[in-house]
C-alpha cells in the first residue's frame, strides 16, 4: 500500500511557472506541487538529484518530474538534462513528461480527434504550420500511423528540415514538404487531401474557405488556433465534430476538452510507476484510451 504522498516537480523554463499547468496537476490529483521557474539545463541536476535521493526506491514512483514553459526547445533541453541524471542502474529515477507549451498533448489530441473519422494509416492529410511546434509533432504522430503526410511552411526549406527530421526517427515515413506561401500554392498543397489540420501561429488563416472549397477529397478539418481569426475559415472555435458542407470540423476548443482529459491521464500515469519518460508518443498511446 502506497502510503508516501504524491509530489510533482514542475520545472518550468519562464520566469514563472505556468499557473495553467498547476490547476492541471491539482486538479489530476497532485498532492504536493513544488514549482520552479526560470528553469535551465544547468540548474537541473540538484532538482533532480533532490527528486531521487530523498525517498527509497520503492516509494520513487510517488514523485515525478513535469517539464513546461513557452518554449518548447528549452523545455526538450530542460528534459534532456533531468533524463542525463537519473540513475536507473540502481532504481534511482523518477517519471518524467515534457509539456511545454502544451504542444505534446495538443498534438495527441488533434491526431486522437481524427482517428474517430479517418483511418489514418492510409489517410493523405496536410499539416499546415507544420514545422511550428505542435505542427511538428501532429506531422510525427500522423506518418508513424503510416498515411501520407504533406508539411505545409510558407518557406519550403524548413518542411523539408522536419520531413528530414521524422524520416531519421520514422524509417520510410511518407512524408512531403510543400510551400504554402501565397494563395495558388493552398490548390495543390490541399490536391487529393482527406484531413487537413492547421497548427500555425494565433491569429494567421492559414487556409481560406475559398481554396478549402476546391478540394472534393476533404472529410475532416482540425485548427488548432484558440485566437480568432481561426486558422481555417469557415472553422468555429466550438466546432467539435460539427459537419460543414460535408467536411468534419473541429475548432481549438472542440479539440480543447480532450486536450485536458490527456493532461490530466498523462499526470496520473507519471505515479504508475518510477521510470517513465512521457514525451509526445507516449502521450498519444494515453490519448488513444481517453474518451
Amino acid at each position: 500500500m502506497d502510503t508516501k504522498p504524491t509530489i510533482l516537480v514542475q520545472l518550468d523554463t519562464d520566469a514563472l511557472p505556468s499557473s495553467f499547468d498547476r490547476v492541471v496537476a491539482v486538479d489530476a490529483g497532485v498532492q504536493h506541487l513544488f514549482s520552479y521557474g526560470g528553469v535551465t539545463p544547468a540548474a537541473v541536476m540538484p532538482l533532480v538529484h533532490g527528486c531521487i535521493f530523498t525517498r527509497g526506491p520503492q516509494d520513487l514512483k510517488r514523485t515525478a518530474v513535469f517539464v513546461g514553459g513557452s518554449d518548447v526547445a528549452a523545455g526538450e533541453a530542460v528534459l534532456a538534462e533531468v533524463k542525463k541524471h537519473l540513475i536507473p542502474s540502481y532504481g534511482l529515477t523518477v517519471s518524467v513528461m515534457l509539456d511545454s507549451n502544451g504542444a505534446n498533448t495538443t498534438a495527441a489530441a488533434a491526431v486522437r480527434a481524427a482517428g474517430r473519422h479517418a483511418n489514418l494509416n492510409v489517410a493523405n492529410s496536410l499539416v499546415l504550420g507544420g514545422t511550428g511546434p505542435v505542427g511538428q509533432r501532429v506531422a510525427r504522430l500522423l506518418a508513424k500511423h503510416g498515411g501520407h503526410v504533406r508539411i505545409g511552411s510558407r518557406q519550403k526549406e524548413r518542411a523539408e528540415g522536419v520531413c528530414a527530421a521524422i524520416r531519421a526517427a520514422i524509417p520510410g515515413a511518407n512524408v512531403e514538404a510543400v510551400a504554402v506561401a501565397s494563395s495558388s500554392d493552398g490548390p495543390k498543397a490541399l490536391e487529393g487531401r482527406e484531413l487537413v489540420i492547421a497548427a500555425g501561429a494565433p491569429g494567421a488563416v492559414l487556409l481560406p474557405k475559398k481554396i478549402r472549397d476546391t478540394c472534393r477529397t476533404l472529410r475532416v478539418a482540425i485548427d488548432l488556433n484558440g485566437v480568432p481569426p481561426t486558422g481555417i475559415e469557415g472553422v468555429d472555435l466550438g466546432d467539435k465534430a460539427k459537419d460543414r458542407d460535408g467536411v468534419i470540423c473541429y475548432g481549438a476548443l472542440g479539440v480543447g476538452g480532450t486536450k485536458m482529459r490527456i493532461h490530466k491521464a498523462a499526470i496520473t500515469e507519471l505515479f504508475a510507476r518510477n521510470n517513465a519518460v512521457l514525451d509526445v508518443e507516449e502521450i498519444y498511446q494515453i490519448a488513444l484510451q481517453v474518451q
